[in-house]
């Protein structure tokens, strides 16, 4: 049947047209955004998971950044120690020289005075972003023996957790103005003539320049070389500790890159559109458009012909 009032070919042509330019509309957003899933209407699900992750990815980040901050400091404290093992080999040398009998040990006491100095200069230096890890305080409010650089961040059954590497700095110290604990500072009392001496504390620095050739002397100049070296296997144990932490900081960063990469690649799959598919698809709708729009022409035009029934 024939009816003006109800065109049943358009009806169903512009019905069919509008699906078409519905799909044309979400295929040219996809192309655009570059997303499949771009808000919670499109997939819930997935736009929910790509959402968390992309916070849990940008959490991520930071933790990278502190492990570059981390990285640096334990750097610049292994640089201190391993700077100040070369000046305390030059004192013990120093020392081994003033053994010798008949040496001018006051000559020799100034050149270690210097080095002295320069090891407080080398230790007081060795800071990163107003972290010193060698010239401390213990006495300090803020001060924490253990220093804890943030490594991971991880989320478990919606619950999320943050990861740190520890390193206890207390055995890296070389001076501490509070209780003279450090490698560098720590007295010792010389086997005769009873004098409390350190390394290079700044009040009780050892000081050979009134020694003699007796053989007490000798004694007690025997016993600070002794010392020294001591002080120089606890300096390398110290930047062995730092070393293998630098170390496990760098495997870290390795990781937590890769991770990143990783997630990335997995928000990707979830809601990154497929430009390869979109592009095919969004040329055959614009020929299904053109195509809908001939039809409802057609459909339209159908109506006129009821008109030559009346000629």
């Amino acid at each position: 049947m024939s009816s003006i009032n109800t065109n049943v070919a358009a009806m169903t042509a512009l019905q069919s047209l509008t699906a078409t330019n519905k799909s044309l509309t979400e295929t040219q957003n996809r192309i655009s955004t570059g997303f499949r899933v771009a808000d919670a209407s499109d997939n819930a699900a997935y736009w929910s998971i790509a959402t968390t992750m992309r916070s849990d990815n940008s959490a991520l980040s930071t933790v990278q950044d502190a492990l570059g901050l981390g990285a640096a400091t334990v750097d610049v404290a292994y640089t201190g120690i391993n700077a100040a093992i070369k000046v305390v080999d030059q004192i013990k040398s120093k020392l081994v020289a003033a053994r010798q009998p008949g040496v001018d040990r006051g000559k020799i006491q100034s050149e270690i005075t210097e080095l002295q100095s320069q090891l407080r200069g080398v230790a007081d230096s060795a800071s990163f972003s107003g972290e010193n890890w060698l010239a401390v305080d213990s006495g300090a409010a803020t001060y924490n023996a253990t220093k804890s650089i943030v490594s991971s961040f991880s989320r478990q059954s919606g619950a999320v957790s943050i990861g740190t590497i520890d390193i206890d700095v207390g055995g890296t110290k070389l001076f501490d103005a509070d209780d003279q604990s450090g490698i560098l500072d720590t007295t010792s009392a010389t086997p005769n003539g009873a004098v409390d001496y350190s390394v290079a504390g700044e009040a009780d620095a050892l000081d050979i320049s009134a020694l003699t050739d007796s053989d007490e002397d000798l004694e007690d100049l025997e016993a600070m070389i002794g010392v020294v070296d001591g002080a120089i296997s606890s300096m390398t144990d110290s930047a062995t500790a730092l070393g293998a932490a630098k170390a496990r900081i760098g495997i870290q960063q390795d990781f937590v890159k890769g991770l990143m990469d990783a997630i990335s690649r997995g928000v990707g799959q979830l809601v990154d559109a497929d430009m390869n598919e979109e592009s095919t698809k969004l040329q055959a709708l614009q020929v299904k458009q053109q195509l809908g729009v001939q039809a409802l022409s057609i459909a339209n035009s159908s109506s006129q012909t009821i008109l030559s029934l009346f000629r």
